[in-house]
């Protein structure tokens, strides 16, 4: 059977050592990451944190997951009772054509509503997602289906082309308007 993108649930704050032994084995791993600034103690510095809270990404064949789940800090191949269910070849091209743009990314709520659109020019070019505007800066909304996560990047609104819209515009949902997905 074909190589396959499979989400790899991880014990929490486990995300990069569970990458790391993966990449040992010899598998493909995608673990992507965002800088935050944060506070302890009255001292200020910044971390990596993944994108996607206790997920990171996997290309193997499904039937030969075994070394995979044998990982410690893997609790699970996200999927259904009939086995893994592979990702979206489109999301993770542009989650990975994100990471290598070196953009400011953050993770965004998930979204299943909004104005598709397609970065036209740049690094980010050909990659779509779902635009929303925040106090005055323009981001970029990439769903990851499998999971109900979303990442957004800061983008320039010159770069952008409207998608047909697949949906119609009275149900574009505002950012102040999301709710939280459990």
């Amino acid at each position: 059977m074909a190589q396959e993108w499979l989400a790899v649930r991880t014990k929490s704050r486990r995300e990069k050592v569970v990458a790391s032994n993966c990449k040992a084995k010899g598998y493909r791993v995608l673990l992507p990451l965002y800088r935050e600034k944060r506070c302890w103690s009255g001292r200020h510095c910044t971390v990596e944190l993944p994108l996607f809270c206790s997920y990171i990404f996997v290309e193997l064949d499904p039937e030969h997951r075994l070394p995979i789940l044998q990982t410690p800090g893997v609790v699970h191949i996200v999927g259904t009772r009939q086995g893994p269910v592979p990702m979206d070849k489109n999301e993770i091209q542009n989650i990975e054509r994100i990471m290598r743009a070196e953009l400011p990314a953050k993770p965004w709520p998930f979204l299943s509503s909004g104005e598709v659109v397609e970065i036209a020019c740049g690094p980010l070019a050909s990659v779509q997602g779902i635009l929303v505007s925040q106090k005055n800066e323009h981001r970029l909304v990439v769903s990851v289906t499998l999971l109900q996560r979303a990442l957004s990047v800061e983008i320039d609104t010159d770069c952008i082309r409207p998608i047909p819209s697949r949906r119609p515009p009275s149900e574009i949902i505002s950012p102040l308007k999301r709710t939280a997905v459990a």
